[in-house]
């Protein structure tokens, strides 16, 4: 295995470190476990710290126009090609939880490829947008947060402000 095959792999492993981290400190923080909450939290900082470090050596990190497209590229292969497959498979495992999962995902993802081609399309105008997101399935919207979630059904409440 090479040196980048190694670097992919940290990151891919720290990334999702993060990830798992947060997670663990919101059923910590849900639990009453304010201490064990704040430490998973500080690893999950840390893990993005060396996330963003092989990132940087590997040269994944460009100019903002060429991230905008790779994102857009990442977006639009997860909801035509990743998602569809998972969908399929998880219908023919009968998994709804998953099923579901993976179809909120799907629906979620294409509306980012959305809003990155807008960005890319007024990529310096530097036009204030506000970002709002869904707790319950990570849809994400511009302007204001709908009354409901027209993914989930989730109420206005469940969005927060991204900043």
């Amino acid at each position: 295995m090479s040196t980048m095959d190694n670097l992919k792999n940290a990151f891919a492993g720290e990334s999702q470190a993060n990830r798992k981290y947060l997670a663990f400190a919101k059923k910590a923080d849900e639990e009453g476990l304010q201490q064990v909450a704040k430490l998973f939290r500080a690893a999950a900082e840390a893990e993005t710290v060396h996330a963003h470090n092989h990132l940087r050596v590997m040269g994944g990190i460009k100019s903002t126009k060429e991230n905008i497209q790779e994102a857009i590229g990442g977006e639009t292969h997860e909801f035509t090609k990743m998602y569809p497959q998972m969908i399929e498979e998880a219908k023919k495992e009968g998994n709804k939880q998953a099923l579901q999962s993976f179809e909120i995902a799907s629906k979620v993802e294409k509306i980012h490829a959305d809003l990155y081609q807008k960005a890319l399309n007024n990529l310096g105008k530097n036009e204030a947008v506000d970002y709002y997101v869904c707790q319950v399935c990570g849809n994400t919207v511009e302007k204001a947060a709908p009354d409901k979630c027209p993914i989930c059904g989730a109420s206005k409440s469940m969005f927060t402000r991204i900043s």
